[in-house]
């Protein structure tokens, strides 16, 4: 369903998941990699990097990009970057 939402001229796509057995079965990856979609997926399918993973996720949606009024692509990515740089330090 998400694919068949997707705007025409989108690009960089990358899912991210779990690891849970769904998204490993060859007919997903081959769905994902057939639309051109990057996987992307905990190194070893503890739920617990997960959760890290999507609290560093909500915290840069919420606190940062919501607030911000990006222009495109590049200014995201450079956004992004900048927004990490001063989470980890």
């Amino acid at each position: 369903m998400a694919i068949s939402q997707l705007p025409a001229d989108a690009k960089e796509i990358i899912h991210h998941s779990d690891r849970g057995i769904q998204y490993c079965s060859y007919k997903y990856v081959e769905c994902i990699e057939k639309h051109d979609i990057k996987i992307s997926m905990t190194e070893n399918g503890d739920p617990y990097e997960n959760a890290i993973a999507e609290r560093v996720n909500g915290i840069l949606k919420t606190e940062w990009l919501y607030e911000m009024d990006l222009k495109d692509l590049l200014d995201a990515k450079e956004s992004i970057k900048e927004i990490i740089e001063i989470y980890n330090s």
